[in-house]
């Protein structure tokens, strides 16, 4: 999945040659998830038609204060369309319209628009060489960066004039992935590495029966997912759940028992920043498992169990620079115990739940937490769903790492 999906984005067209190539830009952002909308100047209409504009986009395409076309004319709301946007990109910025923007003339709805947002603004220069080299329009770059707009630089190559140089527009694949880059780069988490584990473990008692438990996996998939929302790059070890994920920064491992979890986990352990150890791996595994299917008998069966490895322990005891997070599932003497976990097994974060919490736990889509600090802060939420437990707990290890 695209870090714009979702997104709103309005994409501004002017008048160069260059338009023609929007119609492939627009494609790109509503595959990559967007929902676009388009604002064109009136002399742009010489280059691209409306109609291809707002059937690739599904959205009327706007070019004017008011659609003379419509009997029953309305107005443009310029205010709304800013508004409505999450980031702006101007493409083709003609050398005449980037003049424009630098000194706030405003002459049609773009320039309007333009004015009015709120959101980041690209703008993706479009012109021949010597135009492009002119000093009233490096003026013009240097001026609306200085305003906080972000160019994407033109590029050489043949121009419309025959000549060969730099002012290419660059290609609309191109222009996504720089945005894409940029998005990535502002993100808190980007750059950094993260192990989460999630779901059940089973553990065979013969080749069809297991010892399990009734944790669905979604919490861990819900901080995976927030994890890689904020750029971080995430390494998701699950165990059996019927949960997934379609971010292209998750990486999913899937395991089955507490040793092949507890080699998952070992084998990234060394390459990541930060660990979160959500899954509920089980205690105990049986000491013997029967290679083919145990006969119902009349008489009673009992089951010898013995330890199985603790990873979060294990990982606690070797970590070196690595922010370790554990959680502790509680019944009875919730904060006690708890903060017992967290110093034994050297944490530095611990999300404790308790299943007395009305909501909390197993299965469901909510879950209450309270977080304690390796420095015995108690931070306690209301419940919440899980993807607002994910967000308040990658906000609480984005706090305490740069404390």
């Amino acid at each position: 999945m695209s870090i714009l999906s979702g997104k709103n984005i309005l994409v501004g067209i002017t008048a160069g040659i260059a338009a023609y190539k929007t119609a492939n830009l627009v494609r790109l952002f509503i595959k990559a998830g967007a929902h676009v909308k388009v604002v064109m100047t009136p002399a742009s209409k010489d280059f691209i038609t409306p109609l291809t504009l707002s059937t690739l986009s599904k959205n009327p395409v706007h070019s004017s204060f008011v659609n003379d076309d419509d009997e029953n004319a309305v107005w443009n709301n310029h205010v709304e369309l800013g508004l409505w946007a999450d980031l702006f990109i101007i493409a083709p910025a003609t050398a005449n319209t980037m003049a424009k923007m630098a000194n706030g003339v405003c002459d049609n709805l773009l320039m309007a628009t333009y004015l009015s947002a709120k959101c980041p603004v690209y703008f993706a220069p479009a012109m021949d060489l010597d135009m492009y080299k002119h000093q009233s329009t490096l003026n013009s770059f240097n001026i609306l960066k200085g305003f906080g707009n972000i160019m994407i630089p033109a590029t050489s190559g043949e121009l419309a004039s025959g000549l060969v140089g730099e002012g290419r527009m660059a290609e609309p694949e191109d222009i996504v992935a720089f945005i894409e880059k940029v998005i990535i780069g502002q993100m808190p988490l980007y750059g950094k590495k993260i192990l989460i584990t999630a779901g059940p473990t089973y553990e065979a008692i013969d080749p069809v029966r297991f010892i399990g438990n009734h944790s669905s996996g979604k919490m861990g998939f819900e901080i995976a997912k927030t994890a890689a929302k904020l750029g971080a790059e995430v390494i998701l070890i699950s165990g059996p759940t019927h949960q997934s994920v379609s971010n292209g920064l998750i990486k999913v491992i899937n395991v089955v028992s507490a040793s092949q979890m507890y080699d998952a986990v070992h084998n990234y352990f060394e390459t990541v920043d930060i660990a979160v150890l959500s899954a509920a791996v089980a205690d105990y595994k049986p000491k013997n498992v029967s290679d083919t299917k145990i006969k119902k008998k009349d008489t009673a069966f009992s089951i010898e169990l013995e330890k199985t490895k603790d990873i979060l322990a294990s990982l606690g005891k070797i970590k070196t620079n690595q922010f370790l997070v554990g959680f502790a599932l509680e019944t009875n003497n919730e904060l006690e115990n708890a903060k017992g976990k967290l110093k034994a097994k050297n944490l530095n974060l611990i999300v404790l739940n308790s299943l007395n919490d009305k909501g909390a736990g197993f299965g469901g889509s909510t879950n209450k937490v309270t977080f304690i600090t390796e420095k015995q802060d108690i931070i306690q939420h209301d419940l919440k769903s899980k993807e607002e437990v994910a967000v308040d707990l990658m906000n609480q290890i984005i706090k305490q790492i740069h404390a």
